[in-house]
């Protein structure tokens, strides 16, 4: 592929893009993303499972020793 081909198929390429960009409703794709990573967040934090009584009394055990130990 030289030079002049493949210039020629990027500047094919980005005018077309800058028509259909301007001529046509195209989504915007970094909203769209950030959306959906939302959303993932969402259903991981609702349909996590639950902690076990024993690590959450390990957790707790931990920060009364630290508040002891630093007030």
């Amino acid at each position: 592929m030289g030079l002049i081909t493949g210039s020629f198929k990027f500047l094919m390429g980005m005018g077309c893009g800058v028509y259909v960009a301007q001529n046509y409703n195209v989504p915007n794709v970094k909203k769209l993303f950030n959306t959906y990573v939302f959303l993932a967040k969402h259903l991981e934090e609702t349909y996590r499972k639950p902690k076990k009584d024993d690590d959450v009394l390990i957790f707790k055990s931990c920060e009364l020793r630290f508040a002891h130990t630093s007030g």
